[in-house]
């Protein structure tokens, strides 16, 4: 049994959606800190004018223990809302944008029901309701949720190692980017396999710009649309 784990990112990049679609388990890790300037709580997006903005939820205040389970966004934010004036570029080259009805009113009909203050809630449903339109099966579950004992964890590879254990795994796959804080070895002890995601390079045209790649997911869908964004979901290796 393969998993995957990674914290519960607000619209993230394609590979994190490769990544789910490799594995046969994929955790959200939200029973642990928040941490600012990350990507719980913001992706980028095309800005108009060329290049790329954030698009940041802004939150409640709180602690800097507080974990990523617990964290709020402000009361009177009417999510959907915010989304779309972030989108102001799409929106403003929408005839340009051949996959523009499709995808804005995917987003429309995922937004406009979600109803919790719970950012990490908000982020699984988008993650599980994206998933499910790209054609992924894979079960996906909030950490906070399975009650996972952390007693053994000593480092920050440890995490996903104890986890992983915990749920039986044969393997666990990580992206290529957090590589160095793994240790093959400990994984090996415990009979699971340790393997790495690599996305190959994904370019498409973004109009008249210069390519700004990795964006959130929503500006692969506004350019590619659904088909052609699950095709792109296979292209990556395994290391």
């Amino acid at each position: 049994m393969k998993v995957g784990i990674m914290q519960p990112y607000f619209f993230p990049y394609i590979g994190y959606w490769q990544l789910i679609g490799a594995v046969d388990i994929f955790v959200l890790f939200d029973d642990v800190q928040y941490i600012r300037h990350g990507w719980v709580n913001r992706n980028r997006v095309l800005k108009e004018g060329g290049g790329w903005k954030y698009i940041s939820v802004p939150l409640k205040k709180h602690s800097r223990e507080t974990k990523i389970k617990d964290i709020e966004i402000l009361d009177d934010l009417i999510l959907n809302d915010f989304v779309m004036r972030n989108l102001a570029f799409y929106i403003k080259n929408k005839r340009r944008l051949p996959y523009f009805d499709e995808t804005f009113n995917f987003l429309k009909d995922l937004l406009e029901p979600i109803k919790s203050n719970r950012l990490s809630t908000i982020n699984e449903i988008i993650i599980k309701e994206i998933s499910k339109y790209l054609g992924i099966s894979t079960k996906i579950f909030a950490s906070s949720t399975k009650g996972f004992n952390y007693d053994n964890v000593k480092q920050s590879g440890d995490w996903a190692l104890e986890i992983s254990k915990q749920l039986g795994a044969t393997e666990y796959i990580n992206p290529i980017g957090g590589i160095e804080l793994f240790d093959r070895e400990k994984f090996k002890i415990s009979g699971i396999s340790l393997n790495f995601l690599k996305p190959r390079d994904l370019k498409y045209r973004q109009l008249d710009y210069n390519f700004e790649p990795w964006l959130s997911i929503i500006d692969v869908l506004f350019f590619n649309g659904k088909e052609n964004t699950i095709n792109m979901l296979k292209c990556y290796e395994v290391l």
